[in-house]
């Protein structure tokens, strides 16, 4: 018998050279309503994209990535 069993998804973004590991607030998320949630605790992330996902450690992982702060 096979058992289908949904992998947890993980976020994380970079701020100030700092890896941020960011929680699932719901498995109802899509990624892009990850980053609207989370856009209103850090600002920064209004105007990140999304990268990903890419399996680590069993876990599905996304990354949000910004322009904010870079030249060129």
């Amino acid at each position: 018998m096979l058992l289908a069993t949904q992998m947890e998804r993980c976020f994380s973004f970079t701020e100030s050279n700092t890896e941020i590991e960011l929680a699932d607030p719901s498995a109802t998320y899509t990624p892009e309503g990850v980053l609207n949630f989370y856009s209103q605790s850090y600002p920064i992330l209004t105007t990140a994209r999304i990268v990903g996902p890419e399996i680590r450690d069993d876990k599905v992982c996304y990354r949000f990535e910004t322009t904010m702060g870079t030249k060129g």
